[in-house]
């Protein structure tokens, strides 16, 4: 499975972006799709995942009620769409497939197989 992660960029404090993962090779079954940030100096840290059967949602306490995980079926992508964006939401955003993810351990970046190339969304206050 390759992940190709994309839609990151420059946007102002307030303001939205929303990131695509688009699934590609084999078919895009894995149990949970997520996505994962690093800040500049800080390690790689969980942002929301999405699980595929039952369509059920997990999100860090730092992006809930801001930030949105979805699907499209039909293209086998995954969006993160992020609103209210905040100085401190800069970060290379990683997403992140497996087939083998368990719940206690999707906030876990070692329980996931697949990883995308990462996209760069930086928020100017």
């Amino acid at each position: 499975v390759q992940l190709q992660a994309s839609g990151g960029g420059l946007v102002q404090a307030g303001g939205p972006l929303r990131l695509s993962c688009a699934a590609g090779g084999q078919t895009f079954n894995n149990r949970y799709t997520a996505w994962f940030r690093q800040a500049p100096g800080k390690e790689r840290v969980f942002v929301a995942a999405f699980k595929w059967n039952g369509g059920y949602t997990y999100y860090a306490d730092s992006v809930k009620g801001r930030f949105t995980i979805s699907r499209d079926n039909a293209k086998k992508t995954v969006y993160l769409q992020m609103n209210n964006l905040r100085s401190e939401d800069t970060a290379v955003y990683f997403c992140a497939a497996g087939p083998s993810v368990i719940q206690s351990a999707l906030r876990t970046e070692t329980a996931y197989a697949y990883w995308g190339q990462g996209t760069l969304v930086t928020v100017s206050s």
